[in-house]
């Protein structure tokens, strides 16, 4: 039974007994009608509360659970994306695969010589050093060239740069050669003389002698073509410095260039004769270099 019903059989009783009861009587059910009603009262005002906060609850899980649903949904695309990073990756790790193609040999050797520099610092400043002295060599060596054979030579004449880890000597074709022809002239000799006697000096060099021409064709009864004229140059140069100049033939390389590789357009006179030419490249020995990689030389 409700509250209410309570009161309204309770004010019933009430009004059913008024008139066969005691005064006494009558204000003690008064009494308990009016407390009756009072808690009556104060339970709708608590369910009223509780509605509300009940309401507000409801509100609050609503939130919670929209938010919940967005960072899962967050949470989904993070995954995503993680997966996309690692698609990537292996597709990365694939074209590298892909892209390094080394011989079972070469692969080898690469690796011994990774495992024996592996913590060599030693061996990183032995290549340090071995750059720097090779740097000041060829400075040197410059120098040297350029003071030898400025005395009596035109600017025009000769050229000595350095080049990385060479030093060449550009000589024109009208002071090496007779026109027309791959024999040495006196002029040419003395010049010859001149890089044999600082090349003397450095026993584990090698001097490379290329021949260039221009584009105009030759044909004769012993040269065929300009591969032919430019190869014959350079071995006459290399042929004079042995001969004549007492180089070690087995420091000497001849190649003929042909006319290619030039230096200017072959269209005006100016750039043929520029093109005419013939360089002496003073380079260091090949096998110096080998043992220089060489992983069973690395220094412990």
């Amino acid at each position: 039974m409700t509250i209410f019903k309570q009161i309204f059989t309770l004010g019933l009783v009430v009004v059913m007994f008024t008139a066969c009861v005691s005064k006494k009587r009558y204000d003690e059910l008064q009494n308990e009608l009016d407390l009756t009603t009072l808690t009556a009262n104060k339970s709708n005002e608590d369910i009223s509360r509780l509605a509300r906060e009940l309401n507000t609850c409801e509100q609050d899980k609503a939130r919670l659970t929209a938010s919940l649903e967005g960072r899962q949904d967050q949470i989904k695309q993070l995954q995503a994306q993680v997966e996309d990073v690692q698609k990537q990756r292996d597709r990365t790790v694939d074209q590298v695969g892909d892209l390094t193609v080394l011989s079972q040999s070469a692969s080898q050797n690469i690796s011994t010589t990774l495992a024996q520099l592996e913590g060599k610092d030693k061996y990183i400043r032995l290549l340090q050093a071995a750059k720097t002295k090779t740097d000041s060599i060829n400075l040197a060596l410059a120098v040297n060239l350029k003071s030898v054979l400025a005395k009596g030579i035109e600017d025009e004449d000769v050229e000595v740069r350095v080049d990385k880890t060479v030093v060449f000597v550009n000589l024109s074709d009208k002071m090496l050669y007779e026109s027309g022809s791959y024999n040495i002239t006196t002029r040419a000799s003395e010049v010859l003389g001149k890089i044999a006697q600082i090349v003397q000096s450095r026993p584990d060099l090698e001097i490379m002698v290329e021949g260039y021409t221009d584009n105009v064709p030759i044909k004769n009864a012993c040269v065929r073509d300009n591969w032919d004229l430019s190869v014959l140059r350079a071995t006459s140069v290399a042929r004079a410095l042995q001969v004549n100049h007492g180089v070690d033939p087995n420091r000497l390389i001849a190649a003929g260039r042909g006319q290619y590789n030039t230096l200017a357009g072959n269209d005006t006179a100016e750039g043929r004769s520029i093109n005419r030419r013939t360089r002496i490249i003073i380079l260091p020995k090949l096998d110096q270099f080998y043992d220089l990689l060489n992983p069973a030389k690395v220094p412990e």
